[in-house]
């Protein structure tokens, strides 16, 4: 029984990779192409989102200041998830709902992308961000799964997961991440490199 579990539950998710690679590339190569261009112009990537999600903006943001496999300078990525005094002063004067929208308020400048992130697509803090985000004129990008909820209403740009799954929207939210990482550190070096030619 536990090992015919396993199998459905492995099966299950690699349909869903799979299903990433015929449904999701072109969305895929929008996002870095997006990413890469902010960068390029100076602005900055902030990301949001809650649980998991959460998880997803630290481990990303990560990923650009710190690297993700080539050795470069670090590019300005911000997770708005890990200031917790933030967090708790502007959920309890404000409201949960405002979490992330306060610090798009403070942080975000024209030209910057704000990415939000919820599995659902209906997460009100997320969305509450990304409004925030469109009135001071920055690029929105989700990262949702199955119908997408609201989310398509408050992107430029939305990645959708090819399953309604949670654990596997999440997995596939990674899988897209990594390449969209490592397709944004390809274009950054490959510019510096033209740069001092």
């Amino acid at each position: 029984m536990k090992s015919e579990y396993l199998s459905h539950l492995l099966a299950e998710g690699l349909s869903s990779h799979e299903r990433l690679i015929t449904e999701s590339q072109p969305t895929i190569l929008k996002i870095a192409d997006a990413l890469l261009a902010c960068l390029q112009r100076g602005n900055k990537i902030l990301l949001c989102g809650n649980g998991g999600s959460a998880a997803d903006a630290q481990h990303v943001a990560a990923e650009i200041v710190g690297r993700y496999t080539r050795e470069r300078k670090g590019w300005p990525a911000i997770a708005l998830t890990t200031d917790t005094s933030i967090l708790t002063a502007v959920g309890n004067d404000y409201g949960y709902e405002k979490i992330f929208s306060r610090q798009v308020e403070a942080l975000a400048v024209k030209g910057d992308v704000v990415v939000g992130i919820s599995t659902s697509g209906n997460s009100p803090n997320v969305l509450a961000a990304l409004t925030m985000a469109q009135s001071i004129g920055c690029e929105t990008i989700g990262f949702t799964g199955g119908s997408g909820g609201k989310m398509g209403n408050y992107c430029d740009v939305v990645f959708f997961s090819p399953t309604s799954k949670t654990p596997n929207i999440q997995e596939l939210h990674i899988v897209a991440w990594h390449a969209i990482c490592d397709l944004v550190e390809l274009g950054m070096i490959e510019d510096g490199s033209k740069k001092m030619e």
